[in-house]
């Protein structure tokens, strides 16, 4: 995974990921707040409106509990004419002071929609005695009453209000909502069962305990109902549910208890809170259903806007991932790239400095290492180079005066036998050599090279005339090329001194040179003595003169065969060190066999950069 990436990974997982999980712990948390809340605060208000609803059947247990007080329903019960009994349309003179009261009362008392008195000694119309009349309503028969459960209930409760709601007992109470008081009444002299009253009072005072009553915000969806132990919904303020069975509406299975209950559910197909609550004393529950979109309406804003936000974000790290990073990045890698470069070996590349910021920094910092290794690249090779060419002069000093030294013999030997021509001649000779081998420069052309190698040469046939013959063969196509001077004359001179040491026939030189893969091979090969391969071994690049390191105590002709082949071992050392390792002399030998050097240097015209090639070879 590149940089990019990694950046880019990071930020999401350190950033974004943390910020999207902690908002989504906030969201839940704070949806489970709202719902505990919620439910606290239902508790309290079902609480309240229970307890005003209790009021409202207190007052009414009141008044009936003065009418029987006031012996108003005994005197009802007992009168002559039941049916004259009317409180709302009698005349106010005809009555008493305990009824005139107790209608006082009841008009003070404006909720009450129907008040009646089932007789039990009266017979025909006199069973049912109206109280407080009410159109278009049928009482229910005093013979149907008494054969219903709800007869022996009201009994057994001896003279205890027992409350009706809506849609309970829709024989007896109607098919209006409204609440309906029943209770026995006794004769007070001799507690004897007379009569049951039977009360209604209107709904609209529980429509107005509601409706006044609101939980949380006004925007909050919230309705409120009364529902039986069995499910029935006996009171909806907005009229919709009345009678209806209120599991039709949910798909929780709720069970009507004491005390309270919550839960977020379904209901009428939209997600919301029920709570319920229990009323004490009667078998009626009280319900409340909120919207949860409602009431969730400010967390659900919040959440859309915090996705919105994250969306944002997301947006801002990929768009910051793709110019701000791929600037920073790029920049990086331009610069690994560069530097694998490097690491091949193009030791020019340099970076582009464009901006101001770090990465330009960092790309000139870059540049300016390059530039540092370069000059101490240069000045090691600068260094490297003047070292070569001074183990260069210190070879071509150990050449010159051993090569004087045998000349000089020569001419001594020539002058002894006067051979005035003849010393002439090499003096002619050697001059030239001498010409060559002073001069400021240590490259020159192949032919200059061979017509130095054929002084040489003339000037040991002078010495030697019946020892040897040579034979020079270079096409006339390569006698241009550059060569250090003094590479043939060491190696034919090697041939010379020692190959033809004690031979009984005349040797013979061959020096051929030809281009072979461009390169030059130049060949010295002669049919002297040859050498042993312990011989060969002592042929070796790149060492100290074996005379400085002569051990104590060994034999003085060891010397003369350690000095044997110093001048090849120079000439391999000094094409090893100027054109570098791939290049150098090969020797092969056999004894009795005769011996062939073979030197390898680059082809190149004189004066060409022959050093950096041999480098890169």
């Amino acid at each position: 995974m590149n940089l990019r990436y990694k950046l880019f990974t990071a930020f999401l997982g350190l950033i974004i990921i943390p910020l999207f999980i902690l908002g989504m712990i906030m969201f839940f948390v704070t949806y489970n707040s709202i719902e505990k809340k919620y439910s606290q605060q239902s508790e309290y208000s079902l609480k309240a409106i229970s307890y005003s609803i209790s009021n409202v059947f207190k007052d009414m247990d009141n008044v009936t509990d003065n009418g029987i007080a006031t012996s108003v329903f005994h005197m009802a019960l007992s009168a002559d004419d039941p049916s004259k009994q009317d409180l709302t349309d009698a005349e106010q003179l005809s009555l008493n002071a305990s009824q005139r009261n107790f209608r006082s009362l009841l008009y003070n008392h404006p909720s009450i929609s129907y008040a009646f008195l089932y007789n039990f000694n009266g017979k025909g119309s006199s069973e049912i005695v109206s109280v407080f009349t009410k159109e278009n309503f049928r009482t229910l028969p005093y013979d149907k009453f008494k054969g219903s459960d709800l007869y022996q209930e009201v009994m057994k409760l001896n003279g205890v209000p027992k409350w009706l709601a809506p849609h309970e007992y829709p024989e007896l109470t109607g098919t209006e909502a409204v609440f309906t008081q029943i209770r026995l009444i006794k004769e007070l002299s001799f507690f004897q069962n007379i009569g049951i009253l039977v009360v209604q009072i209107k709904n609209w005072e529980f429509e107005s305990i509601f409706r006044n009553l609101k939980i949380g915000d006004s925007s909050q969806k919230v309705s409120f109902m009364l529902v039986n132990d069995d499910g029935m919904i006996l009171l909806d303020p907005d009229r919709q549910l009345d009678g209806q069975d209120f599991r039709d509406f949910t798909t929780k299975d709720i069970t009507f208890k004491p005390g309270f209950q919550s839960y977020k559910t379904q209901f009428d197909g939209e997600k919301s809170i029920l709570s319920v609550y229990h009323l004490k004393d009667y078998p009626w529950s009280l319900v409340s259903v909120t919207s949860w979109g409602s009431l969730s309406h400010e967390v659900t804003v919040f959440a859309r806007w915090f996705v919105v936000v994250m969306f944002l974000c997301l947006l801002g790290a990929v768009i910051f991932n793709l110019f701000f990073m791929n600037r920073i990045t790029g920049g990086i890698a331009v610069i690994v790239r560069f530097m694998r470069r490097v690491e091949d070996g193009d030791l020019t590349t340099r970076v582009e400095e464009k901006g101001s910021d770090e990465m330009t920094l960092l790309a000139r910092g870059f540049n300016d290492l390059m530039d540092k290794i370069n000059s101490l690249f240069n000045r090691v090779n600068e260094e490297q180079r003047r070292k070569n060419q001074a183990e260069m002069r210190v070879l071509q000093a150990q050449i010159k005066p051993h090569f004087l030294f045998n000349t000089l013999e020569s001419i001594n030997v020539l002058a002894v036998q006067n051979e005035g021509r003849k010393v002439s001649e090499m003096v002619y000779r050697l001059a030239s050599i001498l010409r060559i081998s002073i001069q400021d420069r240590d490259e020159i052309t192949l032919e200059e090279e061979v017509k130095h190698l054929r002084n040489y040469l003339d000037i040991q046939k002078f010495r030697f005339e019946d020892l040897f013959d040579y034979e020079l063969e270079v096409p006339e196509d390569l006698l241009g090329c550059g060569i250090l001077k003094l590479t043939l004359q060491p190696l034919v001179e090697n041939s010379i001194q020692h190959g033809f040491e004690g031979i009984s026939y005349k040797g013979l030189v061959s020096v051929k040179v030809w281009e072979e893969r461009g390169n030059l091979i130049l060949r010295i090969q002669d049919n002297g003595i040859g050498m042993t391969p312990s011989q060969l071994s002592m042929f070796q690049y790149m060492v100290n003169d074996p005379a400085e390191q002569k051990p104590e105590g060994k034999p003085e002709h060891g010397i003369h065969l350690e000095r044997r082949g110093l001048g090849v071992r120079s000439v391999a050392d000094r094409i090893r060190i100027e054109y570098g390792g791939r290049y150098g002399i090969f020797i092969c030998a056999s004894p009795g066999e005769g011996t062939i050097i073979q030197c390898v240097i680059p082809k190149y015209g004189q004066g060409e950069d022959h050093y950096a090639k041999g480098i890169i070879g």
